[in-house]
């Protein structure tokens, strides 16, 4: 039994974990017609700009988004540089506010009728529950790729969760961060 308690408590960790971010989303689309081999460098450049830029000054986060985007897109073997980058990456963060309704515990009768081995029941609400406005935000995180030759773009991820006050926003976005670029389908031998 003592051999099971890590095993299980794994397991508990793993499905908390989960079960505490139900709202989080991760997703990618790639273009079918690009082969992702040949992209080995890249910089990065703000949505509308006809320029690299390494800055995106009007977004609060953009020096923790550049940090580990920079660390994940290293571990895929991709080489930063600031002239003639094969491909550019852009981001952009959204948040949005949204309102969740829940409602209260209620009352309930029950009835049902049955002999030994055979029951049939149901519940039925009878009086009490409200129904309640929830305000919460709604972030998201959308990181792009484009071909520098052709313009197109290659690759786009992205990640949305709701968030709050009294969210870890840097730790989020690391997550996000590393779920996105897991599912750019580069790998380069580093």
């Amino acid at each position: 039994m003592k051999k099971n308690i890590p095993l299980l408590l794994l397991t508990s960790y793993t499905v908390y974990f989960f079960s505490s971010c139900s709202s989080y989303k991760a997703a990618s689309w790639k273009s079918s017609e690009a082969d992702f081999k040949k992209y080995k460098t890249f910089a990065w450049a703000a949505p509308g700009d006809t320029t690299l830029t390494m800055i995106r000054n009007d977004k609060l986060f953009a020096g923790t988004i550049y940090l580990f985007a920079n660390e994940e897109l290293k571990k895929k073997g991709l080489v930063m540089v600031k002239a003639k980058p094969d491909v550019v990456f852009m981001f952009d963060t959204q948040v949005e506010d949204k309102i969740r309704y829940t409602q209260s515990a209620s009352l309930s009768l029950g009835f049902g009728y049955g002999g030994p081995g055979y029951y049939v029941g149901g519940g039925v609400p009878v009086a009490g529950g409200k129904i309640s406005e929830v305000p919460y935000k709604n972030g998201r995180l959308i990181i792009e790729m484009f071909d520098t030759r052709s313009g197109k773009i290659l690759w786009r991820g992205w990640a949305e969760e709701s968030i709050d006050n009294n969210d870890d926003l840097t730790r989020l976005i690391q997550y996000a961060i590393r779920d996105i670029m897991y599912k750019l389908p580069i790998k380069h031998k580093t």
